[in-house]
């Protein structure tokens, strides 16, 4: 069986809000379930599922610092590990000389429509940012 190969997207996007108020929608099931997808549920077993068109996909938070940064780590549909996962990485950074604060996004992912993932990610950033009022 053929592995499909990923890609690795990354993208900064400015956003005007504090560390403080947009942890929140990055680590959260009811945070990410406003912008990022239309539901997320947490099992007893801490394993996530976000739900996009009625389908399930299960990640778990392999890492997180307070404020700064979240990632998910994709599951098989068993929530068990596979080898070369997918996942989503979500840091707050803020530059040093301008004060503004941008929200890195790398998403390793099957999808190889670069484009198609640039138009994804602005739209959902957009729902953020209406949100946050960034």
């Amino acid at each position: 069986m053929m592995r499909a190969t990923k890609t690795k997207f990354v993208r900064e996007y400015p956003i005007n809000a504090s560390a403080k108020l947009l942890y929140p929608y990055l680590s959260t099931a009811s945070g990410l379930s406003q912008w990022f997808c239309d539901n997320v549920t947490i099992n007893g077993d801490k394993v996530y599922n976000f739900v996009w068109d009625g389908t399930s996909h299960f990640a778990e938070m392999t890492g997180h610092r307070t404020n700064r940064s979240v990632r998910f780590l994709f599951l098989d549909d068993r929530k068990q590990p596979v080898s070369d996962p997918s996942y989503i990485d979500f840091s707050i950074e803020s530059s040093e000389l301008t004060q503004e604060q941008f929200l890195k996004v790398t998403d390793y992912t099957e999808e190889e429509d670069v484009e198609e993932l640039s138009e994804l990610w602005e739209h959902l950033l957009q729902n953020l940012r209406e949100i946050v009022g960034g």
